[in-house]
């Protein structure tokens, strides 16, 4: 398709989520790259504009640069496929179904794909009986967010109360889940195909918000370090665990490899960072696809439905 193809196209940054920050980040440099091809692409605060003003202005497609709730979680892809308005990234089911951590461990795991044991938290658990069902350290997370926003790793059971604490802050649903000490990668899926496995050696030990983000001193290797077959089992692994979910289009799904070489699938993101941190443009990089291409691909897989 030719750039000028596309019609005036929308990029969709910012909202309403705890992720609005890393988002306009992720948006402008969408919105930067899409201009540099050529396209006519304008940014689209859903927080500061009606989702109607959409049509209102003319756009024909939407390139979703949103992180979190309403914009990762299917409710803005709800509002856009009731438009009629083309959109980038996987549809309404898979998109709330990938930022529901528990739903997508429940699913993995009766289709087989493993994932760190888990429990789920509230006021009344016994935080005691958790810890000697699944060990220590635990990570404590919320379970619909990303960017790992209130998450905690607890060394020891007296920490766990305060943890879960500060997930629930973000969300009703709270998952202690099995730390697995090993090797952390990320792969990045575009289209059918699964893009070179990322390694990922945050300085501080745990990839959180800061390391994401922020930090200067977290390491990425690109390729892997793994072998080849070694890297081919879990790309494979890794676009099962996509579409187990529905998920289209492109994504990213995070993964441990532990001591034994055993792979655990942590989650999907179905829009994932696309900031000069970000893992999905360097995993591009590797496989030769420039930042610009990336951006133009995936709009090119825009859909309604």
């Amino acid at each position: 398709m030719n750039n000028h193809d596309f019609g005036k196209v929308a990029v969709l940054l910012g909202g309403r989520s705890a992720e609005r920050a890393i988002s306009l980040r992720s948006g402008q440099a969408v919105l930067d790259g899409l201009r540099r091809k050529g396209v006519d692409a304008y940014p689209f605060d859903p927080a500061e504009e009606a989702m109607e003003e959409l049509l209102r202005q003319g756009f024909k497609r939407a390139h979703i640069a949103l992180h979190g709730r309403y914009g990762e979680d299917g409710t803005v892809q709800g509002a856009l496929e009731l438009m009629g308005l083309p959109y980038t990234g996987s549809g309404v089911m898979a998109s709330a179904l990938a930022m529901d951590k528990w739903r997508t461990k429940l699913l993995w795991q009766a289709a087989g794909i493993k994932t760190p044991r888990y429990a789920v938290l509230d006021e009344q658990s016994d935080l005691a009986a958790v810890v000697k069902e699944l060990g220590l350290p635990l990570i404590v997370k919320p379970s619909r967010e990303g960017s790992t926003i209130g998450l905690s790793k607890v060394m020891v059971e007296e920490d766990l109360q305060a943890a879960y604490k500060l997930a629930a802050k973000h969300d009703a649903v709270v998952l202690a889940e099995q730390f697995i000490d090993g090797i952390e990668l990320t792969a990045a899926i575009l289209g059918e195909t699964p893009l070179p496995l990322v390694r990922i050696e945050p300085a501080g030990g745990l990839y959180d918000y800061q390391a994401k983000y922020f930090a200067n001193d977290t390491c990425y290797f690109c390729p892997s370090g793994l072998s080849a077959g070694e890297e081919l089992v879990i790309q494979e692994q890794a676009l099962q665990a996509h579409k187990i979910l529905g998920c289209e289009g492109w994504g990213r799904v995070d993964v441990m490899l532990d001591k034994l070489g055993s792979a655990y699938f942590l989650e999907t993101n179905t829009s994932p960072g696309m900031t000069d941190h970000s893992l999905v443009p360097m995993a591009a990089r590797a496989a030769g696809i420039t930042f610009e291409d990336l951006v133009v691909t995936i709009l090119e897989s825009a859909h309604v439905g």
